[in-house]
């Protein structure tokens, strides 16, 4: 391994640990979705879906 590699190894591995302790906190702490909320978030989803189906049917 050269030098780079290792030190970049090393930057993602203090990144991960200093990371870590924000991330659950954030999980454990973020508030719940509702029915609503989830809906909310599929329904454009699903949509994109179909609109990306479509134009892969009209090539």
């Amino acid at each position: 391994m050269e030098w780079m590699e290792i030190i970049s190894a090393l930057a993602l591995g203090m990144f991960i640990v200093v990371m870590l302790p924000a991330a659950r906190n954030m999980v454990q702490n973020s508030p719940k979705g509702s029915s609503s909320d989830w809906v909310s978030f599929v329904v454009p989803i699903v949509m994109i879906m179909l609109f990306v189906i479509l134009l892969i049917e009209l090539v």
